[in-house]
């Protein structure tokens, strides 16, 4: 007889959603109907529609009606290098932009996620005019890029006029958590994977699968910044807030979710800790 132990870690989630405490992840899964499975290769209908193209009809239109030609649907026109006004940057702007904010003093006093030598970017949006450009028709473009720095815990945002290529102003803020990047959510499954706390989530993943779960690209991963809330977690969490922390909530890729959200991992420190329940 094989046991049931009820897993303190990692259990696969029925459905297709998971709920968490002031957040609800839900998915929805569209499935091809059945019209046209007649038609499919050696079917009968197959054979009908084959009959109709030769007599020049279309299926189920009228007699003697010629076959309608595919629809073309038009390319749309090349992105310009540069927006006007409030329009969305552009990629070049957003590159641009990048280059400009990124200098060598940044490179060399901060890390990024993996400990790298650079600060972690994490966006690059279209700033906000000054109070006093609201209405200006000339009123110059801008970009805050935001940069995340794992070397001190902080927040860089640097905003650069797109006219001028100039930063025009740098700052810069600590215990300040804007959402995860897609690099920041696969470190922390590489972290999560190197730590014995994993146990649970990857024998889920191997009940689900059959497979062993060795890498963050069998999952297909979504995630929540964590910050601390006193006496709501072990200590190992209490710098949550200050130290960049996520919640994943990892799925099978094409399966199901499999529930890890009393794991969370300090990126800062590259731990694991179980919140308490």
């Amino acid at each position: 007889m094989r046991e049931t132990v009820r897993r303190h870690l990692g259990k696969v989630v029925a459905g297709t959603g998971i709920a968490v405490a002031g957040t609800a992840l839900m998915v929805g899964i569209t499935l091809p109907g059945t019209a046209g499975a007649d038609d499919s290769a050696g079917g009968p209908g197959a054979a009908r529609t084959a009959e109709r193209a030769a007599q020049g009809r279309t299926p189920g239109g009228p007699e003697g009606q010629a076959a309608v030609e595919p629809g073309v649907v038009a390319e749309a026109p090349p992105e310009g290098e540069r927006g006007i006004g409030r329009d969305p940057l552009t990629d070049d702007e957003v590159d641009r932009v990048a280059g400009i904010a990124l200098n060598q003093r940044l490179i060399r006093s901060s890390e990024d996620v993996e400990g790298d030598r650079g600060p972690q970017r994490l966006g690059v949006d279209l700033a906000e005019p000054e109070a006093d450009e609201v209405d200006a028709a000339d009123a110059p473009r801008r970009a805050d890029v935001t940069f995340y720095d794992y070397r001190d815990d902080t927040l860089v945002t640097r905003t650069v006029n797109l006219d001028t290529g100039k930063v025009e102003r740098t700052l810069t803020q600590r215990g300040v958590q804007p959402p995860l990047s897609r690099a920041e959510d696969v470190e922390a499954a590489e972290i999560l994977l190197a730590d014995p706390l994993s146990a649970g989530l990857k024998a889920d993943y191997k009940d689900a699968t059959g497979r062993e779960l060795t890498s963050p690209d069998q999952l297909a991963l979504t995630s929540m910044v964590y910050g601390s809330v006193p006496g709501a977690q072990p200590a190992a969490l209490d710098a949550c807030g200050e130290h960049r922390c996520a919640r994943l909530f990892p799925k099978v890729v094409n399966g199901p979710w499999i529930d890890a959200r009393h794991l969370v991992i300090d990126l800062s420190a590259r731990k694991v800790a179980v919140l308490d329940r």
